[in-house]
């Protein structure tokens, strides 16, 4: 393997973990390795890829290097310009002959599906949806938060969960369990206990994430302010992925649309089942699909989907490779 041909190096960085995977253009997996998350909007884009070296160092060791292709598809990589910006520290790195970079959305769509045709709605700590033709076509957005018109994802629900929580408690707002469940979550005795906390820094803020569970089960509880945000998150899913359907032109026909990300992955019916309706009332060809396997597999069957496209790989090979390769990774990443 030490001339790397036809061997692709495959990246996904997410907020909290990066996997690297070296795969073959017969879709066997070479190497395998993970990391820390890719965060460039603190130290800036050349510190967080830095921060990676090691893990690709170690996979590239094993396949030699350079490899024919890098596919990385990285979280906080939203605006053409900042791609610009990672792809040239990419090329830089001689990490490949060749490379992509782009949002790691992209690769939640191709993991969920058997062809790079379709959208995908992402709801980790934010939100956000791409979706992509054959051709290379795109349609995605800014997906930089409020600022932008994003509205939902972990972080987005856990600060409305608290929002209204504190409210119930002053008079402010409608009574919920949330109140409740917020506060025992953390073992306080009011959700104003616990805002009080994140501010004083006494409680991480990170962990206000725990709250979207809290928010499924007073969904369960029956509790009409937790169910009031989750269909307002499912009609939030629907939109995007009606917009980015009709800028492709898929509107009128039948197209997957993956749902990815830890809250949907998350498989909490009430959600997924108002998912499912709002996307049949915009968009009724439209297919949801919950992808449950790593987006790190999307990045890897990009790198072959670019391979066929420089004809570095045929592409009657692609099929066989595609299915070794789902075989290999779906479950099997490193905890």
């Amino acid at each position: 393997m030490g001339t790397g041909v036809r061997t692709v190096l495959a990246v996904d960085g997410g907020n909290s973990k990066t996997d690297v995977l070296a795969v073959s253009g017969s879709g066997e997996v070479l190497a395998r390795a993970r990391t820390a998350g890719f965060a460039p909007h603190g130290a800036g884009a050349a510190a967080a890829l830095r921060e990676l070296e090691p893990a690709v160092a170690q996979v590239l060791a094993e396949v030699g290097n350079p490899v024919d292709h890098v596919a990385a598809y990285l979280a906080n990589v939203d605006l053409p310009v900042e791609e610009e910006e990672v792809h040239a520290l990419v090329e830089a790195a001689g990490w490949g002959r060749t490379s992509t970079v782009a949002n790691d959305t992209f690769a939640v769509l191709r993991a969920g599906c058997g062809e790079p045709r379709g959208v995908a709605v992402v709801c980790g700590a934010g939100i956000n949806c791409a979706g992509l033709l054959p051709d290379g076509r795109q349609a995605r957005f800014a997906a930089l938060g409020t600022s932008t018109g994003d509205w939902g994802g972990g972080g987005g629900l856990a600060a409305e969960v608290l929002w209204w929580s504190t409210r119930a408690e002053d008079g402010r707002g409608r009574a919920t369990l949330l109140a409740e469940l917020t506060a025992a979550h953390f073992g306080r005795a009011t959700a104003l206990d616990v805002a009080q906390d994140v501010h004083l820094g006494r409680l991480d803020r990170e962990r206000l994430h725990e709250l979207v569970p809290v928010l499924f089960r007073a969904a369960r509880a029956g509790d009409d302010v937790a169910l009031d945000l989750l269909a307002r998150q499912a009609a939030e899913i629907a939109t995007m992925a009606r917009v980015a359907l009709g800028r492709l032109g898929l509107l009128d026909e039948p197209a997957p649309v993956v749902l990815g990300g830890g809250v949907l992955a998350a498989r909490e019916p009430l959600l997924e089942d108002a998912v499912v309706r709002e996307l049949k009332e915009v968009a009724p060809y439209a297919t949801a699909r919950v992808v449950s396997d790593p987006p790190v597999l999307g990045a890897a069957l990009l790198g072959l989907d670019a391979l066929v496209a420089s004809g570095r790989l045929a592409a009657h090979e692609l099929p066989a490779a595609e299915g070794r390769l789902r075989t290999a990774v779906s479950g099997r990443l490193p905890g």
